[in-house]
């Protein structure tokens, strides 16, 4: 990583042909790992000159090779620490963001429109994704109470199995990630806005709102009060970008777990 700060200057624009002087080779090839796949983009793309055109074309590779992943790795892993990549446990909206702001310093402006973000969404993608890499947890939304909002409206729908109503909040890169226990009991990974409501869809008629680590989630409750099942979410510009499925006992004994005040 170059460690390019929040306000470095940006060496490249998005029009030129090269990001921070590297060719689109070199950015195309740390955006997909695969000297292969980026070969292919840069004979596909209408102008292999352009970091727009060429990050886009990545980015479209990455949501279809996520949308075949078998299993999205366990939320509360490490990144890496199975000896993988990284950078596959980022969202492949994350991975652009990350990768073209960290390694070649391309500036926001520029990076959110290949992420259809703005700006400032590009650059809290960016934060999030370098949280994961580091392994902390990932950001919360910085408003609370829209956070409580979406996740409010996110059980609505799921218990009135409106997939519609629940594509309507989900970002288009988000993805359902979960924890062994939690994939034994149903709650199988998926990626991308309609596979994702999908799998929730008319499966929270027990769920009942809490606070997950201060931020506003769902959980379900055994016979005794303790609780059994989690749902932890991500919320970036209104929308969920990550649902992660917890159930695993050492996985809920790590979360600060509280009812929501409903006032």
């Amino acid at each position: 990583m170059t460690g390019h700060t929040e306000t470095d200057p940006a060496p490249g624009r998005a029009g030129s042909g090269a990001a921070g002087g590297a060719p689109m080779r070199a950015v195309a090839l740390r955006l997909l790992g695969s000297p292969e796949a980026a070969d292919e983009v840069l004979r596909t793309a209408a102008d292999a000159g352009r970091l727009s055109e060429v990050a886009g074309l990545c980015l479209d590779r990455l949501r279809s090779r996520e949308s075949r992943r078998p299993a999205v790795r366990d939320p509360l892993d490490v990144p890496g620490a199975s000896g993988g990549d990284v950078l596959d446990a980022l969202t492949p909206s994350e991975r652009i963001a990350f990768v073209l702001h960290e390694d070649f310093g391309i500036p926001y402006d520029d990076i959110g429109p290949v992420v259809e973000r703005t700006p400032a969404a590009a650059r809290q993608l960016a934060a999030r994704a370098r949280r994961r890499v580091e392994g902390t947890e990932e950001m919360p939304e910085p408003d609370p109470e829209r956070q409580r909002q979406v996740v409010t409206a996110f059980l609505a729908a799921a218990r009135a199995d409106d997939v519609e109503a629940l594509v309507a909040l989900l970002d288009p890169d988000a993805v359902l990630r979960a924890d062994a226990e939690a994939e034994r009991n149903g709650a199988a990974p998926a990626h991308g806005a309609g596979a994702v409501a999908h799998r929730v869809a008319g499966r929270a008629q027990e769920a009942r709102p809490a606070l997950v680590d201060g931020a506003a989630g769902l959980m379900w409750a055994a016979a005794d009060g303790k609780p059994k099942a989690v749902l932890r979410f991500t919320v970036l510009e209104g929308r969920v970008t990550a649902v992660d499925a917890l159930a695993d006992g050492p996985h809920l004994d790590r979360l600060e777990l509280g009812p929501l005040d409903s006032s």
